[in-house]
């Protein structure tokens, strides 16, 4: 499958909304029992490191040399980190004043992490549809968590469902727009920036898993046959889907 479309691109962009928006409905309605929970964010792990390792790199590896790959990787892992920075200087920031405050920043912490998807998505489907679809439906899981921490958080600032729901609903833009900006840089890119790029995405991808999902996976303390299965068959599904979906 080669290229996408504009178009279909902004459609895959939903994607990662869409776990966020489960995640959503489930606080809503009760909340998930901690087994689930962890079980769901270490196959979201799983999938996520398939995906830099079966997907992007050695898509990156058939464009640029070695030790380019080697400083994207760096570059992404870098990249990763100062996101990550950003987010938790700007839910301080908000903590500083108080109440509410301290919900809207993790709102909009959750709001730059769905841009980021729809930036791997739009820059993924740029290359290749198949690589696109990886993208956008390997956030899917990973993102449930996020929203339902987000709505819970909501629930308990009480604020009106009205107003709450009103602010949730501007999720999906944000990786519709993310993935405007990944696919404008890589339509027509070379293959030096296209590896690079991917490379990127590839180190980004792999230091937020370690860093900011498997310790969140471990938070409720899933038993070791679950999170590890989980993993397993998070990875698994990943490749088969890459073996079947692929050009």
């Amino acid at each position: 499958m080669g290229q996408t479309s504009l178009l279909a691109i902004l459609a895959l962009a939903l994607l990662p909304s869409l776990g966020n928006l489960i995640g959503i409905a489930l606080a809503e309605w009760r909340k998930p029992p901690g087994w689930l929970v962890g079980g769901a964010m270490h196959a979201a792990a799983g999938i996520a490191t398939a995906v830099a390792a079966i997907e992007l790199i050695p898509r990156s590896q058939e464009r640029v040399e070695t030790w380019i790959l080697a400083l994207a990787l760096i570059a992404g892992a870098v990249c990763s980190a100062g996101i990550a920075k950003a987010t938790r200087l700007l839910r301080a920031r908000m903590e500083g004043l108080g109440g509410r405050a301290t919900t809207w920043g993790a709102y909009a912490a959750v709001g730059v992490d769905l841009f980021t998807d729809g930036l791997m998505t739009g820059g993924g489907g740029a290359v290749a549809t198949s690589l696109g679809v990886l993208l956008a439906v390997s956030q899917v899981v990973g993102n449930l968590p996020g929203g339902f921490a987000i709505a819970a958080n909501f629930r308990s600032a009480d604020i009106p469902r009205v107003h709450r729901w009103s602010a949730l609903a501007l999720y999906p833009f944000l990786p519709v727009l993310g993935a405007l900006a990944g696919y404008a840089v890589l339509a027509d890119a070379g293959e030096l920036l296209t590896g690079f790029v991917l490379a990127l995405f590839a180190g980004l991808l792999l230091t937020a898993t370690i860093e900011d999902i498997v310790p969140e996976a471990d938070q409720p303390q899933a038993p070791r046959r679950v999170s590890s299965t989980a993993f397993a068959l998070g990875f698994a599904a990943l490749l088969l889907t890459s073996a079947y979906l692929g050009e």
